[in-house]
């Protein structure tokens, strides 16, 4: 049996895979891994729960942005500069429904006011299939500002599958 805490970790790592599919620079070969792992998690958890991990992905990487400018000089301020560059960005992804476009706004606002994203995205009942698609592109959005932040694509995504696995390891380790 799993338990509720597996259930969010395997979509959150699902959801985080739902951008190593978009991301350019992903191999062919991994990136049908993370199809599969994404595929996977939708039929051994839903849809909904892996779209929930999107949702959270999307507040974890926004907060961190605001984080790490806040010390820098040339800040971006969340409700100005961030969630306008991202919003405007994605038009550039063909299959995002502009219809969605509120929806994500509000997940993104949730997250630069500290807010809990899922909770915050849960009180409006599941995410449809085209939200879901969106917030994929907007994780992907901010993936990509992060890395250019940096100046080294893939340290997002080199980070993240680090904490992934020191999730695992931590939950095979005997729990201390």
């Amino acid at each position: 049996m799993t338990n509720d805490g597996v259930v969010v970790d395997e979509a959150i790592r699902a959801a985080w895979d739902s951008y190593r599919v978009l991301e350019k620079r992903t191999p062919t070969e991994e990136r049908q891994q993370a199809q599969e792992r994404v595929q996977a998690a939708m039929d051994a958890y839903g849809r909904d729960e892996v779209s929930r991990g999107t949702v959270f992905l999307v507040g974890v990487l926004t907060g961190y942005l605001i984080a790490e400018q806040a010390a820098g000089e040339d800040r971006l301020d969340p409700l100005s500069d961030l969630i306008p560059a991202v919003i405007r960005r994605l038009p550039a992804f063909e299959m995002a429904d502009p219809a969605q476009v509120p929806m994500v706004t509000g997940v993104l606002m949730a997250a630069a006011m500290g807010m809990d994203t899922v909770a915050w995205r849960d009180q409006f009942g599941q995410i449809p299939k085209e939200e879901a698609l969106v917030h994929s592109f907007v994780l992907w959005l901010l993936a990509d500002l992060f890395d250019s932040m940096t100046d080294q694509p893939g340290t997002i995504d080199r980070l993240m599958r680090e904490t992934f696995d020191s999730m695992a390891a931590e939950g095979s380790g005997s729990g201390s």
